[in-house]
């Protein structure tokens, strides 16, 4: 299965998959107004075993086949390395 990823340039680190190439129709309005304007950024193959960085790859072809779409968000979670653990004396 084939996906077409776009970012966003209104929302870092957000990305839009589509199932077909430039079919912004698919999206909901209110989607397409928090996305603003979209830049192409890779067509990459999903058929197994491929992994993502940081998304689940069956959850991404599942939302494409029943939605034609899916949006990946920014990670919520800080990296722990950046974290003050307390040791610096």
């Amino acid at each position: 299965m084939l996906a077409y990823v776009y970012k966003s340039l209104k929302k870092a680190d957000t990305y839009l998959y589509l199932a077909k190439r430039d079919d912004f129709e698919r999206l909901p309005e209110p989607v397409r107004m928090q996305l603003g304007k979209l830049q192409f950024v890779l067509e990459v193959d999903l058929a197994p075993p491929r992994k993502l960085a940081q998304q689940d790859p069956e959850v991404v072809r599942a939302n494409l086949t029943t939605r034609g779409f899916h949006l990946q968000f920014p990670p919520t979670m800080l990296d722990p390395m950046t974290e003050d653990w307390g040791t610096d004396g």
